[in-house]
């Protein structure tokens, strides 16, 4: 996509420049007031154009046309899942996902029924961000894109490399391009419409509720929901870069922060398999 590659350069400037000198302590998000702001700006953009049009598609699509348009989406998807799958050496499951993609694309006509998971072929969700992490690579600074919403500087990337094996992104003809980006993105975003009193209820700071769900949830994913337990120390730190006594102690060390207990929101998304950047009011992709 056009936007990421003027993103990325603009993100490595700022992470220069900025990450290091943070006075904020969480160190997974140096650059919050960058990204508070670009948060604020990505809640403008939905509430004034995106949450309308889902509204208005909601009232006009009927749920099973929705449902197919998800599939059709989910099944170009599979995909990137199959490669990435790969790239992990998860081979059983890359025979599982690339046999997923050719029953959908074929009995499941063009992939608006999903026949596969009726035969045993789960959905299953990898992208390059995990393949990377798999292989030892860090998260980096949390980051909020603008369009894009939620992300890391690690995941950044691997929605850039994602992006070039698209279907989508290869169609020539520039006006159905883009309708399929908006068609996707309004399908999504209607899908999450019920779930908006959720995190209105469940956290008084959405910026803060949206991060730790964000990066608990793509730990998760990245270890196969089985990740290692970590330390309080790498989450609560004082002033000085210590731990803080009123929030850890050497009885905590092995200890899941309390994060991970306490923002996984369940969404119509991940009720039906759909990518893991959809979790908790990710509004905008970057599948494509």
């Amino acid at each position: 996509m056009v936007i990421l590659r003027i993103l990325l350069p603009l993100v490595i400037i700022a992470l220069t420049g900025c990450a290091s000198t943070s006075p904020y302590r969480n160190p997974k998000d140096p650059l919050e007031p960058l990204n508070r702001t670009i948060y604020k700006f990505n809640d403008t953009v939905d509430s004034v154009a995106l949450k309308p049009m889902a509204k208005g598609y909601q009232a006009i699509v009927p749920p099973t046309g929705r449902t197919m348009v998800h599939n059709f989406f989910s099944n170009l998807d599979d995909v990137i899942v199959t490669l990435n799958d790969l790239l992990q050496f998860k081979l059983r499951q890359a025979f599982s996902d690339s046999g997923r993609l050719v029953i959908n694309t074929s009995v499941g006509a063009l992939g608006l029924v999903d026949a596969a998971s009726a035969v045993g072929y789960p959905k299953h969700n990898e992208d390059f961000g995990q393949t990377l992490g798999y292989w030892g690579v860090e998260n980096g600074p949390y980051l909020v894109l603008p369009i894009l919403g939620p992300s890391t500087l690690r995941d950044s990337i691997g929605l850039y490399v994602d992006s070039r094996p698209s279907r989508v992104r290869r169609i020539s003809h520039m006006r159905t391009r883009n309708q399929l980006y908006l068609l996707d993105a309004v399908n999504t975003r209607a899908e999450l419409l019920d779930n908006e009193g959720m995190l209105t209820g469940a956290a008084l700071d959405e910026y803060s509720f949206i991060r730790d769900a964000y990066l608990s949830r793509r730990r998760n994913l990245i270890y196969d929901g089985n990740p290692p337990r970590i330390k309080y120390d790498d989450y609560y730190e004082d002033d000085n870069g210590g731990a803080d006594p009123g929030k850890s102690s050497a009885n905590d060390v092995h200890a899941s922060p309390p994060v991970a207990q306490t923002v996984a929101v369940p969404s119509p998304a991940a009720k039906t398999g759909a990518q893991p950047h959809h979790v908790v009011y990710r509004v905008w992709l970057a599948r494509h």
